[in-house]
């Protein structure tokens, strides 16, 4: 048994053969596929995907908590704003072969107005002449009109009891929500927030023709969606470890196939001639990513349970995925709600030599006590000595003497001016002391904080709407 109760195989015993394995792919297999695990993600594995992957469908998964707070924010601030940044950029590239190869592109790249996301879409699909294009957007997971001050949070307090301005909130929705725009036949289906598993099983329920209550399949089909949903952290990215776990040709990246079968086993791969790896190791590490209780995984569509998975290699970068559970839907949905979070000031100063490590140290006692003493501040800070404690400050594991340090502080403050404040006692730092210090860096951002809350479902509702290009 694995870590967290889960059983891996290999293909010497799992009593399949390749053969086997080559013949399941050739009996109503459906190929999907992660063009993005986050916002930010590359491009090119995704284009490399839709053009040479033989796919039914790609998934771009592009929204985390904080994301989708500072999309609403972005709306709120330009009613044309709140779509993921890279969608224009995402679309321009993928749109082409995948209309031309027959893959359906599904996506929560509308962040907070997927109907935007959608119109730029259908103008990009004209531009590039592609003719007869129908793209879906669907809304509903906004439902910030909903909650009030006195929605309780997961984190024990109420909406009212935070103490920051609201900004809305957002329900995580299921595949069934996005049924509609899939047997819209659309070839593009833009949302919001939707449970990042979700959007992996909802086109594996279209195709297969899942019930909403088939509990079982539902369970199998989650387990390919966690899986797939963080793009080349299941191909070695996330995995590699120089030394210890070592994974070649992380430059060229490939990003995963899942090639599932209509009980909802699956055999995660990647396109050959590229970067990364696929086998148990990296399978079983994403299996078991952000997951608390693997016999009780929550999502909108299923209570997955993960803890009798067997994960067999069947050849090089092939492993198969089979004997995943479920029970019964959660009763309500998880909502994140968003606060303004103020600014964010952040500088840093350097320091190389003898004695390095106890100059950045000083240097952080003065930033702290001037902007006490000086600036009256009781704002949140914090000082780290990076390349001699940083994220393991709080524990005492410091270096001894390192000699290549660079001191970070960093404040959220309720205003700008006060941000800016700790930009310039840590700029001050280069002719104030201690010695030596240089290659000052210094900014201000807007930021968000996000809290968690549930909402029964009967107070979501969802709707689809279509555009033709």
């Amino acid at each position: 048994m694995g870590a967290g109760g889960v059983s891996v195989y290999n293909h010497q015993n799992s009593g399949r053969s390749i053969a086997f394995w080559e013949a399941m792919a050739r009996i109503d297999t459906f190929r999907l596929g992660t063009g993005a695990g986050f916002s930010a993600d590359r491009l090119d594995p995704a284009v490399d995907l839709v053009e040479r992957g033989h796919l039914d469908a790609i998934v771009f998964e592009c929204l985390g908590e904080r994301t989708l707070a500072y999309a609403y924010r972005d709306r709120a601030a330009d009613p044309d704003r709140g779509y993921t940044p890279l969608l224009e950029k995402r679309m321009r590239a993928i749109l082409p072969a995948a209309i031309a190869n027959g893959v359906r592109i599904v996506t929560n790249m509308g962040a907070a107005n997927p109907s935007r996301a959608a119109e730029i879409t259908r103008d990009i699909a004209r531009e590039l002449g592609l003719t007869g294009i129908r793209i879906a957007y669907v809304e509903g997971d906004d439902v910030s009109d909903t909650v009030g001050p006195e929605t309780p949070l997961w984190e024990g307090m109420t909406v009212a009891e935070v103490g920051r301005s609201y900004i809305g909130a957002h329900a995580y929705l299921g595949a069934d929500a996005l049924m509609p725009a899939f047997e819209s036949r659309a070839h593009v289906i833009i949302t919001g927030r939707v449970a990042d598993p979700s959007l992996f099983v909802a086109p594996l329920r279209h195709h297969f023709g899942w019930s909403s209550d088939d509990w079982q399949t539902l369970g199998a089909g989650t387990v390919v969606g966690h899986l797939m949903e963080c793009a080349g952290q299941i191909t070695g990215g996330y995995f590699a470890d120089p030394g210890f776990k070592n994974v070649e040709g992380l430059a060229h990246l490939g990003f995963p196939i899942a090639e599932v079968q209509p009980d909802g086993s699956a055999c995660i791969t990647k396109l050959e001639r590229t970067g990364g790896s696929v086998d148990v190791r990296t399978v079983k590490e994403q299996l078991l990513y952000e997951v608390h209780d693997p016999s009780r995984y929550l999502t909108p569509d299923v209570c997955a349970d993960f803890s009798s998975v067997r994960i067999e290699s069947v050849a090089p970068d092939r492993v198969a995925i089979s004997g995943a559970g479920g029970d019964s839907a959660p009763e309500s949905y998880k909502l994140t709600v968003a606060f303004d979070g103020g600014y964010l000031a952040e500088a840093g100063i350097s320091y190389a030599g003898p004695g390095a490590q106890a100059r950045a140290e000083l240097a952080g006692r003065i930033v702290e006590e001037r902007m006490a003493a000086v600036h009256a501040s009781n704002a949140p800070l914090r000082v780290d000595v990076i390349g001699a404690a940083s994220l393991h400050a709080t524990t005492g594991r410091y270096h001894d003497a390192a000699e290549d340090v660079r001191l970070r502080c960093a404040l959220r403050a309720s205003s700008v001016e006060q941000a800016e404040l700790l930009l310039w006692e840590v700029e001050s730092l280069l002719c104030c002391g201690p010695a030596g210090g240089g290659g000052y860096r210094g900014g201000v951002t807007p930021s968000v904080i996000t809290y968690s809350a549930s909402m029964a479902r009967e107070h979501v509702s969802t709707r689809t709407e279509i555009l033709d290009a």
